[in-house]
């Protein structure tokens, strides 16, 4: 079976890892490219955008391509959107029987009676390449926590001036991209951590440091103390490797300017926490599923 998983993030790397050990997995992973030296999943990997969805679709018939995992980070809404209305359209990767064509292997027989698909199981064949989402659940306040939660970066640009004191030192940790809400404040002093330098319009007092998880609470303690960090803004990514700067918060006392992820639009594809989850589900359908008998219930889980 041939799966294209969607995204860099450390869940892509360690669902690639998982599956190019089993047997029968054809891996292809796809990169946005926006990171310089991007940390590289086993099996082929390819760099780059596929030019909107009919370019999705296009990959998806000319490398016969059977399931897609979407595990790209949480904020990469309009790559999410992509991968549903591409896998949603009749794919001619299927034949007419319901399964792949030659070159891609089904360990337990075909998709003979329909597949999962964009949140629903779609009966017949050939109506749609399977969509599975790959999403680490976002972090949740503890006890002693002082967080705000915004819709957007904006609003975090705002909250962040009315906790943080002019003259004051705001640590922003959303990237090096829209940026541009923070610029216009000339009376804070803003320490911005990226893996690669900033692309958008900075304030006039401001750091950047080049850095690239994970931390530790020990570290990411220090660079606070260090910089006097009033106020920590950051969105909503959820996992362990960037996890410490919220720990460190809690124990200075550091409010911190939470992100909240974008609201899916449209149908959400079958969505999982974990690597472990998907994996039994990608062997259900490997397996060749049928519409009686789709993956299991114990399998799917939704967010």
């Amino acid at each position: 079976m041939r799966v294209l998983i969607l995204g860099g993030t450390r869940e892509a790397r360690d669902l690639a890892a998982a599956l190019v050990a089993e047997q029968g997995m054809d891996v292809v992973s796809s990169l946005a490219g926006r990171v310089r030296d991007p940390a590289l999943p086993a099996g082929e990997t390819v760099i780059g955008g596929f030019g909107g969805v009919s370019g999705l679709r296009a990959f998806l018939r000319d490398r016969a391509i059977d399931v897609v995992v979407d595990a790209t980070h949480p904020f990469a809404a309009r790559m999410s959107a992509h991968a549903v209305a591409a896998c949603a359209a009749p794919s001619p990767a299927l034949d007419d029987a319901g399964s792949a064509h030659s070159g891609s292997t089904h360990s337990g027989g075909t998709h003979s009676g329909g597949v999962w698909a964009g949140g629903v199981w779609a009966g017949g064949a050939g109506s749609a390449v399977p969509l599975l989402r790959l999403a680490r659940p976002g972090w949740q306040a503890r006890p002693g926590d002082d967080w705000y939660r915004v819709g957007d970066l904006a609003a975090a640009a705002d909250r962040a001036r009315e906790l943080c004191p002019p003259g004051g030192a705001v640590f922003v940790t959303t990237g090096r991209r829209e940026l541009a809400p923070f610029a216009a404040d000339p009376d804070r002093h803003y320490l911005i951590r990226a893996v690669d330098p900033p692309t958008d319009t900075l304030p006039s007092r401001h750091t950047v440091l080049l850095d690239r998880g994970p931390y530790t609470v020990e570290g990411e303690t220090r660079l606070l103390r260090e910089h006097g960090i009033r106020v920590l803004v950051t969105k909503d990514s959820g996992g362990t490797l960037t996890v410490a700067k919220l720990d460190a918060a809690r124990t200075l006392g550091v409010p911190v300017v939470m992100v909240d992820r974008p609201a899916g639009a449209g149908q959400v594809p079958p969505t999982w926490p974990g690597v472990a989850g998907i994996l039994i589900a990608l062997r259900e359908l490997a397996a060749g599923p049928t519409a009686e008998s789709p993956p299991s219930s114990a399998s799917i889980r939704r967010q």
